[in-house]
């Protein structure tokens, strides 16, 4: 019987690698020299298996940032003195029924 223990670390390799496996396209990309042998240094020391791994764990990474910060690049793009004012727009007209404190 044989078990496999995995980190969460190597659970989420392990399922970027699936996912590579899975379905992929092929594409091709333009690098630096330097960081292209800062990747092959990476694939040498096997932390991963293949430049395609490495680059692909890469952008899902990124990837995955972009989508998390979506909702605070949108909301600077408001305009906080419009926001104020869309706010406060019923709020004056309901005051006036308020009992007073």
């Amino acid at each position: 019987m044989i078990v496999l223990l995995l980190s969460s670390r190597l659970t989420g390799w392990y399922d970027l690698w699936h996912d590579y496996l899975m379905s992929t396209a092929k594409i091709t990309i333009s690098m630096d020299e330097q960081l292209l042998e800062r990747l092959d240094l990476m694939v040498r020391a096997r932390l991963f298996t293949s430049r395609s791994q490495a680059i692909q764990a890469a952008v899902a990474e990124k990837v995955s940032r972009v989508g998390k910060t979506r909702l605070a690049h949108e909301c600077a793009k408001l305009d906080p003195a419009e926001e104020q004012a869309l706010a406060e727009e019923g709020i004056l007209a309901d005051a006036k029924l308020w009992p007073p404190y």
